[in-house]
């Protein structure tokens, strides 16, 4: 890793939370904030219709195949392997991929003090939480409450405590936030007339489920075309075999790679 990847992944091991400034350039910004009202609007059509819209506000989940620029930001991630590797310690895969929409006098369960994953170990992590700003995050518009060297806190801390204790992470749109998954956090409240919006990357141990099949989502006629960074990302060197057939092919024909522990 050069000195910048150092430098955030020591951030990460102690404090549990970085940021890194600048790192989206802004045409693209642009075209994931123009991409994000249909995404919204899809997903609050199918969550009215099947009862689950309750406390859901302008959350958004499972973006990958929305829109182009969905797809353009996870490779433009790939800028960040090698602090992801150094964070895992080997490989690693997208778990969820989704984002928010926050405005004034709106409430979901992300504003909810939580953490993302309800388990660690001292020896390992599993989960690393990634944060695009798409707009310019301050205190006034809702910037994120973390609670530093938190990811070793199993108890959740009272909302008093937390607030008082928490830092906020301010930023640049084209800044993405990165932290420990077992860290407790919260979504800011916004006291302005404009929407902070972000997307909000999860990834794990190639082990792990995802959120979604993914690779399946992306479709397996792509995969012949993609760069390394997305057949590994998108979890194309962790799946399962279906038959006999897929199961009993040369080693560097197989779903399940080595490397994905």
């Amino acid at each position: 890793m050069n000195t910048i990847d150092t430098q955030h992944g020591a951030a990460l091991a102690t404090a549990g939370w970085t940021v890194v400034p600048n790192l989206i350039h802004s045409e693209l910004i642009s075209s994931l904030v123009e991409a994000l009202p249909a995404s919204l609007a899809r997903r609050d059509e199918i969550r009215q219709r099947n009862g689950v819209s309750e406390n859901s506000a302008g959350t958004l989940h499972h973006l990958l195949m929305d829109d182009a620029c969905y797809v353009e930001l996870l490779a433009e991630l790939s800028t960040l392997e090698p602090l992801f590797k150094a964070y895992f310690n080997g490989n690693f895969i997208l778990n969820s991929y989704g984002g928010v929409i926050n405005e004034r006098d709106t409430r979901s369960y992300v504003q909810n003090v939580h953490r993302d994953i309800r388990f660690g170990s001292d020896t390992r992590r599993f989960m690393l939480n990634a944060l695009v700003m798409l707009d310019d995050f301050t205190l006034e518009n809702g910037a994120t409450h973390v609670l530093g060297h938190s990811q070793n806190t199993e108890q959740p801390p009272c909302d008093e405590a937390f607030y008082a204790e928490a830092s906020r992470a301010t930023g640049k749109r084209g800044t993405v936030l990165l932290f420990d998954s077992r860290m407790w956090h919260a979504t800011g409240r916004n006291t302005t007339d404009a929407p902070r919006r972000a997307l909000t990357l999860t990834f794990t141990s190639p082990f792990f489920k995802p959120q979604l099949d993914y690779a399946r989502l992306f479709g397996y006629s792509n995969f012949n075309r993609s760069s390394a960074w997305m057949k590994q990302v998108l979890g194309f060197n962790a799946r399962v075999p279906e038959s006999l057939d897929e199961f009993y092919v040369p080693v560097e024909q197989r779903f399940y790679q080595r490397g994905q522990d």
